[in-house]
């Protein structure tokens, strides 16, 4: 059970989720800045403090043999507004961040887009317009050029999950609930997008490599030999892990997965989903040019059939057994029982991971894989020794390393493993009592303390050895 020697051993992070300064050095407005705002919702200042203190993050990489961080820029630290006139201020800071990971040997992976849309741009259709992805594709450009020392690019995080969450869910901004026509065309329109700049990267030989991140969930039926509760399972799948894959790798959309889609739609009261064929060609296109998949992966999921009415309840407090989905012309999601589970009532089953990797292993395309998230969250303090015993995401973590190793044996190529995440941060939808890190942070002084599994992580990256 040993690694490659070029194996990476990764800590992720998501730059409004810990960079803090959300006011600071010209950084434009962000939906979330606004949403929290009129939804008395969480503060993400400070966040972790990324911002000012990323060289300490990064020392601690170096102390505890993290050799990749995955790290985003924020699209209104470059482009306060979204488009127009840029912030040199922002462009400064980036080109200190990567210079300082990559002189202490920490590669960074650096995402475009980790759900901070500019406000404006959010409020006016986010991806489902054209306009908004024309500003996007700017962007994305103009750091292409101008952070020639990054090698690793992806274009977006989690298509899908920020398509479902501001637009079925209702839990991420602008916060409309069940509107699933807009969450196709946003599915879409980010799709679209990431085939522009995969193009335009090739197109212009920039060096590296670049690829996209993807949240990427296996869904099984809640009774196998039920064809109602198989069909539920695969219509989630289509619109959850469907679409991107077949855009990804396939440059389209097959007609088994548009008609899934089509059916959530209609049944829903929508029109049914035709992307335009200019679309199609660019993505055709790019789908052969991509260097890499990123899979987020934390749990899976089981289904049977549904046919009432929308209603979606999130947990986001950590009490256990809240969570409730029931999702009209989709599913309902069933949590079985003897499976372990979070507070959150994510279901822990690193199977799931396997299946996923084997299944995208499938793709000829598909040259690499890394595992851009996964990790278990936990409420915690610090104990008497300053430190926490997380033994339960050690488990967690390699559990899911196994599997990714057992996957590498049969075929696949997982090149990377990224923890969520490198250290403590602020989250989305369930502000600081969920945490993550290898590093705890104490938000009110932002000091970091080494929890057991960062000494665990250490261990393993020294020797590639899972114990």
């Amino acid at each position: 059970m040993k690694f490659s020697n070029d194996f990476i051993f990764g800590g992720a992070t998501a730059a409004y989720q810990c960079e803090g300064a959300t006011k600071e050095d010209g950084k434009g407005l962000v939906c979330w800045d606004v949403y929290y705002k009129e939804t008395d919702g969480y503060n993400p200042d400070p966040a972790s403090d990324f911002y000012h203190k990323y060289k300490e993050d990064i020392d601690n990489c170096v102390k505890f043999g993290i050799n990749g961080i995955r790290v985003s820029i924020a699209w209104t630290r470059i482009f306060p507004k979204g488009y127009g006139e840029i912030n040199e201020l922002g462009v400064k800071h980036y080109h200190e961040l990567f210079k300082y990971a990559i002189e202490n040997g920490v590669e960074p992976l650096v995402t475009l887009h980790h759900f901070d849309t500019p406000y404006e741009l959010n409020k006016n259709g986010d991806f489902t317009n054209r306009e908004v992805q024309n500003y996007f594709i700017e962007y994305a450009k103009f750091c292409l050029n101008e952070f020639s020392e990054v090698t690793h690019w992806a274009t977006f995080n989690e298509i899908w999950p920020w398509s479902v969450n501001q637009y079925i869910t209702g839990t991420f901004p602008p916060g409309e609930k069940y509107q699933y026509n807009k969450t196709v065309e946003c599915i879409h329109g980010m799709l679209y997008s990431h085939a522009v700049i995969v193009n335009y990267f090739n197109d212009n030989n920039i060096n590296g490599e670049i690829g996209v991140i993807h949240s990427l969930e296996s869904h099984y039926p809640y009774k196998k030999d039920d064809p109602s509760s198989v069909e539920a399972a695969n219509r989630v799948d289509a619109i959850a892990n469907g679409l991107a894959l077949e855009a990804s790798f396939e440059g389209k959309y097959s007609q088994e997965t548009l008609g899934r889609v089509n059916h959530i739609l209609v049944t829903n009261g929508f029109e049914e989903f035709n992307p335009d064929p200019s679309d199609i060609e660019e993505m055709k296109r790019a789908c052969d040019r991509i260097d890499f998949l990123g899979i987020n992966s934390y749990s899976a999921h089981w289904h049977k059939d549904y046919e009432g009415e929308n209603f979606h309840h999130h947990n986001g407090t950590g009490d256990r057994g809240t969570f409730k989905s029931a999702l009209k012309g989709m599913s309902e999601e069933i949590k079985p029982e003897g499976l372990p589970r979070t507070d959150w009532d994510w279901i822990i089953y690193p199977q799931g991971l396997y299946d996923m990797i084997m299944r995208v292993s499938e793709y000829e395309n598909c040259k690499k894989i890394y595992i851009t998230e996964n990790g278990m969250g936990i409420k915690e303090e610090l104990n008497e020794n300053n430190t926490v015993e997380d033994d339960q995401r050690i488990e967690y973590v390699k559990d899911h390393l196994e599997v990714v190793l057992k996957a590498n044996e049969n075929g696949a190529n997982v090149r990377g493993y990224y923890l969520w995440s490198l250290m403590d941060m602020f989250s989305w939808s369930n502000g600081y009592n969920k945490r993550y890190g290898f590093f705890f942070v104490d938000f009110d002084t932002q000091k970091r303390y080494p929890k057991k599994s960062a000494y665990w992580f250490k261990n393993l990256s020294e020797t590639k050895e899972l114990k």
